[in-house]
């Protein structure tokens, strides 16, 4: 199979069936072979009921239902062990992004062989103060912390080849750092194409001012496991270590300062007046449970994690 759609969506029963009429009419017309995975995370509305039907006009259509809002990570998570097309393209349900695309992004992965091609919609047509500004201030710092240079990290509409969906693990809400957890995975090949995008045209966008917030959080945790997630050692053992030493040898200057006063015979000035041996204890605790921390992240990236943690009601 050419191609694999991978559409997450939350009550989005207005824009479905004219999203994969459009799907359905690009791809016949390139020539390729696909199959569509509409994920229904959680809709309280007709969703599911539509893509139904469309399943049972057309066997390229599948569905993945969540029993409750799990969000769209976990909706591409579960897709993407499913999918089998040589190249896997996401888009959202809400028809900002244009079906129109696809073509172009599967000939740059498949003919240019890049990894990935993100969408980057440099005209938007979201509101400037709650969406444009706030976007451009957190792809910069996303582009800075990450090493990644892709002007828009939040665009839903991407391609990857197979290789990368398979090879990485998307959860939290990591879906934005997709492009940043294939590179740390070696997949280098990265690049971006300017896209249409155009206002909502049904319903209300499901994501706030805060997801920018959840975001920057989300940037700072995969700054820091891009770095040290396989090696926390490397980051809580020095630290810890160094604090450690710097508070021994506080202690032991202490100590020895102690003894040179005694020998001088000078025994009334007691060693807990002195705020250094307090600044010598923190530090040598502190130390301790850093390198114990290290440890003890060592200890656990032996172990194998699941990140499913999402309940599937019904496959179609």
């Amino acid at each position: 199979m050419n191609l694999s759609v991978v559409v997450p969506l939350l009550n989005e029963e207005a824009s479905l069936e004219e999203l994969y009429s459009r799907i359905r009419k690009v791809c016949t017309e390139a020539g390729l072979s696909y199959d569509v995975w509409f994920v229904d995370d959680g809709s309280t509305d007709n969703s599911w009921e539509i893509i139904q039907v469309l399943r049972s006009q057309n066997e390229h259509i599948h569905g993945i239902r969540f029993s409750r809002n799990y969000g769209k990570s976990q909706a591409l998570h579960a897709a993407f062990s499913r999918v089998e097309g040589e190249v896997v393209i996401t888009m959202d349900a809400d028809l900002q992004d244009f079906p129109e695309e696809i073509p172009e992004l599967y000939r740059m992965v498949t003919e240019e062989n890049y990894d990935i091609v993100s969408g980057w919609k440099k005209k938007r047509y979201d509101n400037v103060m709650t969406k444009n500004m706030p976007s451009k201030l957190f792809n910069a710092a996303a582009r800075k912390v990450s090493g990644v240079f892709l002007h828009d990290f939040n665009c839903g509409l991407k391609a990857y080849k197979k290789q990368v969906v398979k090879s990485i693990d998307v959860y939290g809400d990591m879906h934005r750092y997709i492009p940043v957890l294939a590179a740390n995975a070696g997949f280098r090949r990265i690049t971006e194409k300017e896209v249409q995008h155009q206002a909502r045209l049904y319903g209300a966008s499901k994501f706030g001012t805060e997801r920018f917030i959840r975001g920057f959080l989300d940037l700072i945790t995969l700054w820091f496991v891009s770095r040290f997630g396989g090696r926390p050692m490397h980051f809580f053992g020095a630290g810890g270590t160094l604090m450690f030493i710097v508070g021994f040898f506080s202690a032991l200057w202490l100590g020895i300062s102690k003894l040179m006063e005694m020998s001088k015979g000078v025994y009334g000035n007691l060693i807990a007046r002195n705020p250094w041996f307090y600044i010598a204890l923190t530090m040598m605790l502190m130390g301790t449970m850093l390198f114990i921390a290290g440890f003890l992240g060592e200890m656990i990236i032996r172990t194998n994690r699941e990140h499913k943690n999402y309940h599937i009601d019904q496959i179609i």
